[in-house]
């Protein structure tokens, strides 16, 4: 790739990444959504934290190592899913995930 074909490439990607960002504020500036749409781009966040998680917890060759090396961390998130629907708590969702995590790593 030539310099000016980077100088392309790189122009480009910062005109679509304004676009994306910027165009749509400026178009629903002052206007409301509709209730709908304002519910579903409330999942937007927990889908994509989700998605970070299983990519984590879920690996291709995780059984490798055993059933029991696999199972920590899912057994872990398990014990946050329980807490955070209790507590409803960022903090102690997250206290009981380490916490968790290191005493079965401990057993």
């Amino acid at each position: 790739m030539s310099w000016g074909e980077f100088w392309v490439v790189l122009a480009v990607c910062g005109l679509t990444m304004l676009a994306c960002r910027v165009l749509p504020l400026f178009l629903l500036k002052g206007r409301e959504l509709p209730p709908l749409l304002s519910r579903a781009l409330g999942f937007i966040p927990p889908a994509a934290f989700a998605a970070l998680v299983a990519n984590d917890l879920l690996t291709p060759g995780m059984f490798d190592a055993g059933l029991w090396p696999a199972g920590v961390p899912l057994v872990a998130a398990v014990c946050v899913v329980v807490v955070a629907c209790k507590t409803r708590s960022l903090l102690w969702s997250a206290v009981a995930g380490v916490a968790s995590y290191a005493l079965l790593l401990l057993i």
